[in-house]
């Protein structure tokens, strides 16, 4: 272990230990707690998934899509170089999003995750709020596979329908037409200039339609500040989240959008900007 962690800092991975032990226990087909107390030498066969896993590190693949899984909202989901990896930071969407539908359980909620990816957020919705009806898309086939896979291994596939198209294009299209009561989006907000300043785990492996956020990292915020009016019903929440420095302009955004109403800007636990909160204003 200590040669394998030495080779991926050697490599510039920030967090070489870690690594090396997800790797190892990806090799073993165990879990990481797993490790402790096994004996040093491995069986051959898992020694050379250990090695082939740590070449693939060194050149600086995510963990992620080396071991297929990250955790999300404590739900292992699967991921592959089809979507982007899911962060924690996300989880404060899915949290502020709850948060605003509060316990409302009498009648069904219909919620659109636009760009989901590999799933997570939605799932996260479908599994914390069993009555809701869930509407998934995304523009990539290869990310819905993955996303409806992640559905049926937690068994809410029953509760969201998954819809190939360009952001909200495939809402409108269902005839959703004012008929949400929550839309949430986890959009690309890279600038293009600064794509490839990201580290080269980003820059190099994720997709880079999930990254690319146009000129000034915006382009989707503003389509979804347009269209969301359009499918919220009165009183129903949009949240988005926003990269950093970015949440004074996206706030300038929806309150700039006919019928909407800025609500707040919630903050992830390392206390940065993470998610702004919309409401479509009551009919009348």
């Amino acid at each position: 272990m200590v040669e394998a962690t030495e080779r991926l800092a050697a490599a510039g991975v920030s967090t070489p230990r870690l690594d090396a032990e997800c790797l190892l226990a990806a090799a073993l087909r165990c879990d990481r707690a797993a490790l402790y107390g096994r004996l040093e030498v491995l069986p051959a066969e898992a020694a050379g998934r250990f090695a082939a896993l740590l070449e693939r590190r060194a050149a600086r693949e995510p963990v992620a899509y080396l071991t297929g899984t990250r955790e999300f909202w404590s739900l292992p989901l699967t991921v592959t170089p089809a979507v982007l990896i899911p962060r924690p930071e996300t989880e404060t969407l899915v949290e502020a999003i709850l948060e605003c539908l509060g316990d409302r359980a009498a009648g069904p909620l219909t919620i659109a995750d636009v760009g989901t990816g590999c799933g997570a957020i939605a799932i996260a919705l479908a599994v914390e709020r069993p009555e809701a009806r869930i509407v998934a898309t995304d523009v990539s086939p290869e990310a819905l596979a993955v996303a409806a896979e992640n559905a049926r291994r937690f068994r809410v596939d029953g509760r969201i329908t998954f819809l190939r198209g360009d952001l909200t294009a495939p809402l409108f299209e269902a005839n959703l037409t004012g008929a949400l009561d929550a839309l949430v989006a986890n959009p690309p907000y890279i600038p293009t200039a600064d794509l490839e300043a990201l580290e080269l785990e980003i820059a190099g492996f994720e997709p880079r339609l999930a990254l690319d956020g146009g000129p000034d990292g915006l382009a989707f915020h503003r389509a979804v500040a347009v269209a969301a009016p359009r499918l919220l019903r009165p009183g129903g929440w949009l949240a988005v989240e926003v990269g950093a420095g970015q949440a004074r302009a996206v706030r300038s955004l929806l309150a700039a959008s006919p019928g909407l109403a800025v609500h707040a800007v919630v903050r992830d636990l390392a206390h940065r900007d993470r998610v702004c909160l919309a409401r479509r204003e009551a009919a009348g």
